[in-house]
């Protein structure tokens, strides 16, 4: 049998991706210290490893593809097939940036004034290349951990990936620039991608994966309403295309059925209401493809 060899984050990210996957319809189960996760799709086989390591694997082959940060295939200069963007971090559904931070109270004002300084960071080949566009010859060093607490006895500056900033702040250290932003990146090996089967296989977990992610911040809402308001509910919800109409038993009544965002709802319930809805229902969505 054909196999498909995935590589899944482990850390941080890794208990939303594998969140991830079982609204895409894959169950993954992680048994206590095991790096090979079982999947319920016998065409897969998972490996769980750090995501800076999985570029490196994909290019080589060990993988077929593997989640990872565009931030990890820019710092290991891994030749892979980016195959798709999924946008979603531990903390939420955004990016997360690589900064360039100096404490509070430093004198450093702008990136050339980093000439000759000590900037640590996870990594270095990314931010050498960051200061190299910016004409600035600094000295960088690899950082095993903490490094927001490094300045200012230990460097004069960091260059750290931040979701929030909270811990940047909270170690009064302030944001001079921002070197990148990243998302996580399916990165896939160039082989594997010139593979019919595999290809296939890839593109279709990734409609699924997109689908999940795209049903993140929405929900379902149903309701009914009478026909002499029905415009004026219509003209109040936004969807991706238009709303479900169906007529009901009661000629001078449809019910509705539309998408929207999750955020919005709580507002919109009583506008709804006001105009006219009935029986409004919302429900969660596992995925949404377009």
């Amino acid at each position: 049998m054909k196999k498909l060899k995935l590589g899944l984050p482990a850390g941080s990210l890794q208990k939303t991706t594998i969140e991830m996957f079982k609204k895409a319809g894959f169950n993954i189960n992680v048994g206590d210290r095991s790096y090979f996760p079982s999947i319920d799709d016998e065409e897969v086989e998972c490996t769980l490893i750090r995501a800076q390591e999985i570029p490196k694997y994909v290019q080589e082959g060990v993988l077929d593809m593997g989640l990872t940060g565009k931030d990890w295939i820019v710092e290991t200069k891994s030749e892979v097939v980016e195959a798709a963007e999924l946008v979603y971090s531990k903390q939420g559904m955004k990016p997360i940036k690589l900064v360039l931070a100096v404490p509070n109270d430093s004198p450093v004002k702008e990136v050339k004034d980093l000439e000759g300084k000590k900037i640590a960071t996870e990594l270095v080949e990314a931010t050498r290349d960051y200061l190299k566009s910016h004409n600035v010859d600094a000295r960088v060093e690899f950082s095993w951990g903490a490094t927001e607490v490094k300045p200012p006895k230990l460097a004069d500056a960091i260059a750290e990936l931040t979701e929030t900033g909270r811990s940047l702040r909270a170690n009064n250290l302030r944001i001079l620039d921002v070197i990148m932003e990243s998302t996580t990146r399916v990165a896939v090996n160039k082989d594997s991608w010139e593979d019919p089967w595999k290809r296939k296989k890839i593109e279709n977990m990734i409609t699924l994966l997109k689908g999940a992610l795209l049903a993140e911040e929405k929900v379902g809402l149903k309701m009914n309403v009478s026909k002499e308001n029905l415009d004026k509910v219509l003209n109040l919800l936004p969807a991706l295309r238009k709303p479900t109409i169906s007529h009901l038993h009661e000629s001078d009544w449809v019910a509705i059925e539309t998408v929207i965002d999750e955020k919005k709802v709580r507002e919109l319930v009583h506008k709804l209401k006001e105009v006219g809805a009935e029986g409004i229902i919302e429900y969660s969505l596992n995925k949404i493809i377009p």
